[in-house]
């Protein structure tokens, strides 16, 4: 089974709040993309679910349409595995955002989702395998594969609706970046996200 690392600062993940050090040294497309997350939940108190999932995808869409949302310290990979950098948690514990860096050969784990989440591809073309949840056999089974693009974005609820893996084809000549918004607290980022399966 391949882990998932998480960068972490010496202390635990702080409070993304405007009095925090790393609110202060957010990108403004960074803190776009959170007042855009707050006015997505704030919308879905009154209106449909599916306008939330368009939310997401439209604000990751603009986010990744700057290159200065992340500085090059929240590039950096691993060559161990892939690597999440937590970018911003909401101080309400609704959602976690991450920048996962992605070298030759490295990919997610088969899952599903204990939360909704969603991701924009920023650099590289990362190859997403798509699975349909077999409860007969108790395993997802592969159902097709395709590229996704710098640009490409997705939004999905919880569930095994939408089982998949994410990587980096080995062959690539050069890293992948993707940002990531994810249904829960900051803390939670590596714990409370992937429902790990068999395939």
């Amino acid at each position: 089974m391949q882990l998932e690392h998480v960068s972490r600062p010496a202390r635990p993940f702080p409070p993304a709040s405007p009095a925090s050090e790393s609110a202060a040294r957010r990108s403004p497309a960074l803190e776009r993309l959170c007042r855009e997350l707050d006015a997505a939940f704030a919308a879905a108190e009154t209106g449909p679910q599916a306008a939330f999932g368009q939310r997401v995808r439209l604000a990751l869409q603009r986010a990744i349409a700057d290159p200065e949302v992340l500085r090059p310290d929240q590039r950096a990979g691993n060559p161990q595995t892939y690597c999440r950098h937590l970018l911003a948690a909401d101080p309400l514990n609704r959602y976690a955002i991450a920048a996962l860096v992605w070298a030759p050969g490295q990919a997610s784990p088969v899952h599903g989702h204990r939360t909704w989440c969603g991701y924009a591809v920023m650099e590289g073309t990362l190859e997403e395998t798509l699975y349909r949840w077999d409860a007969a056999e108790h395993r997802a089974i592969e159902t097709r594969r395709h590229p996704r693009p710098p640009g490409a974005v997705s939004y999905v609820g919880a569930g095994r609706g939408a089982i998949h893996q994410l990587g980096l084809c080995a062959d690539a000549a050069a890293r992948a970046v993707s940002l990531h918004v994810y249904g829960v607290a900051g803390e939670q980022i590596a714990t409370h996200v992937n429902d790990l399966l068999a395939a």
